[in-house]
């Protein structure tokens, strides 16, 4: 075992990481795939120092006294901080806990989770298994292709391109804004109190619908679909092509809006990208 204080800007490279996990406060994380020799790239660090431990390819990352009594202490030092860079195997899996910290996560295909109280999260291109736990932070993701669990108390949720295998979204006030592409066999399911959640699904897009809002509005730009509107909620449903995906959406008093995305060729024809 290999271990590390660090209290000022380095670089330490290791042999083999095959598993990450972070534990950081404040500041930055960003976490890159690399074919060349993981890496940890410490820009900046103020406060309580990182220790750092490497064991049978584990890597850990975390600020000394980091528990509750830690937390506390960094909260009252605003000063207090850590930047940092990991370059880790592609498919390496990636756990990373923060409290106000913003994250960065780019191109990994292993599993990555992620929990955080305030602190923002990017996702982009990442093709694995996503789950990301947030009480007020936003996650931001691009180009994913996978799975993605999010659950978050008022954090935001976006997701642009890409395509899902599986997405399960619940949150209490957040927004959850998508933009991505149901493979055959995919099932989503999204649940909010009083968030709105806005979605966008090719106009080719095959799946089962079921729309539900107890007191919010209810739109959806698909031909096909019922709207009903029964004494105690409402809700359009129906199926979208051979129905090969389903996709579940509800909401206690949130708006829910399902929009439609003309296909590539449609936009061409239509000099959407004409200049």
């Amino acid at each position: 075992m290999a271990r590390w204080t660090v209290d000022e800007p380095t670089k330490i490279d290791f042999d083999g990481v095959v598993a990450l996990k972070a534990n950081i406060v404040a500041g930055t994380v960003s976490v890159l795939p690399t074919s060349d020799r993981p890496a940890l790239h410490v820009s900046e660090v103020s406060g309580h120092p990182l220790e750092v431990v490497h064991e049978a390819g584990m890597l850990t990352i975390t600020h000394k006294q980091s528990g509750i009594e830690g937390v506390f202490r960094w909260l009252q030092n605003t000063r207090g901080r850590a930047a940092i860079t990991i370059t880790v195997p592609a498919d390496c899996p990636v756990t990373l806990n923060l409290v106000t910290a913003n994250a960065v996560v780019n191109g990994m295909s292993g599993r990555v989770s992620v929990k955080t109280a305030s602190g923002d999260v990017t996702l982009d291109g990442v093709t694995g298994s996503i789950d990301a736990n947030t009480a007020t932070g936003a996650v931001e993701a691009h180009g994913v292709d996978g799975s993605l669990m999010f659950n978050s108390v008022a954090g935001d949720l976006a997701l642009a391109r890409g395509a899902l295998d599986r997405l399960s979204a619940h949150s209490v006030s957040g927004r959850i804004t998508t933009d991505v592409d149901l493979r055959d066999g995919a099932a989503a399911q999204i649940r909010t109190v009083s968030g709105e959640v806005t979605m966008r699904l090719p106009t080719s897009s095959s799946a089962k619908v079921s729309l539900l809002s107890m007191s919010g509005r209810i739109d959806a730009a698909f031909d096909g679909l019922a709207r009903q509107d029964p004494p105690v909620g409402k809700s359009i449903t129906g199926t979208l092509g051979d129905g090969a995906a389903s996709l579940n959406v509800n909401s206690v008093s949130g708006a829910i809006t399902l929009l439609s995305r003309p296909e590539p060729d449609a936009l061409k024809r239509e000099g959407a990208y004409d200049r």
